[in-house]
């Protein structure tokens, strides 16, 4: 909410989105945000494909989405038995295209354009600090993606 307010002034009039501590997206509103959406923010705990069903994604053509940043892989002790719970209905292939790396093939595949990703578990603290300096970054200040990532690496 601190960045949203922070950033209000820029292009962030034109994003639309849930919070999810609001509620939980539904599947039907997790595919009309990525088919409409020029950007992608994911913010949230545990892996961003444990949200999304599978097969709706791998059928989605989503070209128009240029952007999308995955600030995930945050447990907490409450996301673990959510995801143990429901990891338990999954195959272990299911459960290995939702590591980092095959997350950003299938996206790719998908039609987005680039992809900024963890790539291992962190904490929501480190996740807010990078989601700030994304911010700046790109909103503020115009870099380039891979001028921020750049910076997000060192």
């Amino acid at each position: 909410k601190e960045i949203l307010e922070k950033y209000h002034y820029l292009f962030t009039r034109q994003w639309e989105g849930i919070i999810g501590n609001i509620r939980v997206p539904s599947q039907a509103e997790w595919e009309q945000l990525l088919t409409n959406c020029s950007a992608f923010l994911f913010y949230g705990m545990e892996r961003f494909m444990s949200h999304i069903l599978l097969n709706r994604l791998v059928a989605m053509n989503i070209p128009k989405c240029h952007l999308m940043i995955l600030l995930d892989l945050v447990r907490s002790k409450q996301s673990y038995q959510r995801i143990t719970n429901s990891g338990i209905h999954k195959s272990y292939l299911r459960l290995g295209i939702e590591r980092p790396t095959e997350t950003a093939m299938l996206l790719s595949l998908t039609g987005v354009r680039s992809i900024i990703a963890n790539q291992w578990y962190t904490t929501l603290q480190e996740n807010a600090e990078r989601l700030e300096i994304l911010s700046e970054n790109l909103l503020s200040i115009g870099r380039t993606t891979g001028q921020t990532v750049h910076i997000l690496q060192k």
